[in-house]
């Protein structure tokens, strides 16, 4: 039986809100924020609105348009976050990284990480480096492959889901696949059978289909294969089983390929993205327009590496350049045959995580304009990961991802080194204007 006075305390409660229905809270109005900005890009167009404003219900995008015909009807309860002179664009997506690679860039910082660091460790970096990623204004990601951490993006990708750690919202393709022997680390004591591998080494058809249903079997979102190293190396026909295998069970297949013939090998095998793809020719290109295949080139981090290097001898210069200018042709060319392009940063370094905007500017160096750049972050990502109708524009309906810059990005692509504002699912996660 209830006691007297809880029943007397509820019957008051009761009678409150049935006589005064106008004081009931309503949890939907309660989410609504109203974000206003000076301009904001409609990546599609490749224009600004201009005097905008978002209407956000919850984690979902309600309304788009100009500030003053939403302000004039939107709830007043809606949280307002004026954001001032600032640009707004969709939340960046980077469809290459490695959020459990926190090597030390020495030439042993990888095989001493698989030797030095247990799983439970490499997961917190990986905590530290989604966190890094999130707040430079990627809300989404495609991480391809963990680099010997088992199955811990698997863990990673699920805590951020679960709101435990801040990070990006991420499709892992946990092991990678790779022929025996092509892939680090090298050099390993042939005493020591058990010691990790960056990735899952396969010999022929039915251990490359066991690999798939396996990593699938553990969580996998989609599937990273090593179509070459310095030469190709998986055959046509193990390429062409993983791709089956992936693609029955619904799963994607990217395939690191920087040779023409690795590439050509992938495209013919049907995966859906080559990474890299360095030193594709015009034939491999023409192959990929061919059958839908996006192109992730990953050049920063080229950049980055070549830096390192400093003064070199006129012939080890002289193939420096060579290198270059075939990166240089192959986003050329790839844009010319309207070759689906997403951004890819490929961080493997500690220092490197959360620099994600590099490989915005390394592309805009090989001559793709500002707004093409940007939709490789954006629009073109979404695609690729299949999230198009919840990511990469600012458009109703979708997730509120949302980033803001000062100043004209389409006409300084470095300002997107420098993000003021970062939403995710609209929870402000970073506001350097309202601490």
């Amino acid at each position: 039986m209830m006691p007297y006075r809880i029943f007397a305390y509820s019957l008051v409660i009761a009678c409150s809100l049935q006589a005064n229905p106008q004081n009931a809270p309503n949890p939907a109005e309660h989410s609504l924020t109203l974000i206003k900005a000076a301009r904001l890009l409609d990546v599609r167009k490749g224009a600004y609105i201009e005097n905008a404003a978002i209407l956000v219900d919850g984690e979902r995008i309600k309304e788009v348009g100009l500030a003053s015909d939403i302000q004039a009807h939107a709830p007043k309860v809606a949280k307002i976050i004026d954001l001032g002179s600032a640009t707004v664009l969709p939340g960046l997506i980077d469809c290459h990284t490695h959020m459990m690679a926190r090597f030390d860039d020495t030439p042993d910082g990888y095989i001493l990480g698989l030797a030095t660091k247990s799983q439970a460790f490499r997961a917190l970096e990986g905590a530290a480096n989604a966190r890094a990623t999130l707040l430079a204004g990627f809300t989404s990601t495609r991480d391809v492959e963990n680099e010997g951490s088992g199955y811990a993006d698997v863990a990673l990708r699920d805590a951020i889901n679960q709101g435990l750690v801040e990070g990006p919202r991420m499709q892992v393709a946990t092991r990678g696949i790779v022929a025996v022997g092509q892939y680090y680390p090298f050099g390993v004591s042939t005493d020591l059978a058990d010691f990790p591998r960056g990735a899952q080494m396969v010999s022929g058809v039915e251990e490359a289909r066991r690999a798939v249903r396996e990593q699938i079997g553990n969580g996998a979102d989609l599937i990273k294969v090593y179509a070459d190293w310095e030469t190709p190396t998986l055959t046509i026909e193990e390429l062409t089983v993983i791709v089956q295998e992936a693609h029955k069970l619904g799963h994607k297949v990217a395939a690191h390929a920087t040779t023409p013939q690795g590439i050509k090998n992938a495209v013919n095998a049907g995966v859906d993205s080559i990474e890299h793809g360095h030193r594709a020719d015009h034939e491999a290109i023409d192959m990929m327009k061919a059958r839908g295949v996006f192109l992730v080139p990953t050049i920063a981090v080229v950049d980055a590496d070549i830096a390192k290097l400093g003064t070199l001898s006129p012939d080890r210069q002289q193939h420096v350049n060579k290198f270059l200018a075939g990166i240089q042709d192959e986003i050329q060319y790839a844009m010319s045959q309207n070759v689906k392009i997403a951004m890819g940063f490929d961080a493997s370094e500690k220092g490197r995580h959360g620099k994600n905007a590099d490989e915005l500017i390394a592309m805009a160096k090989r001559g793709m304009p500002n707004i093409e750049v940007i939709r490789a972050a954006t629009i073109n990502g979404a695609e690729l990961m299949s999230w198009q109708d919840n990511v990469g524009a600012v458009e109703p309906g979708k997730y509120a991802d949302l980033i803001a810059v000062d100043g004209d990005p389409l006409k300084d692509i470095s300002l997107m080194k420098n993000i003021r504002f970062v939403m995710k699912d609209g929870e402000v996660v970073k506001d350097i204007s309202h601490p």
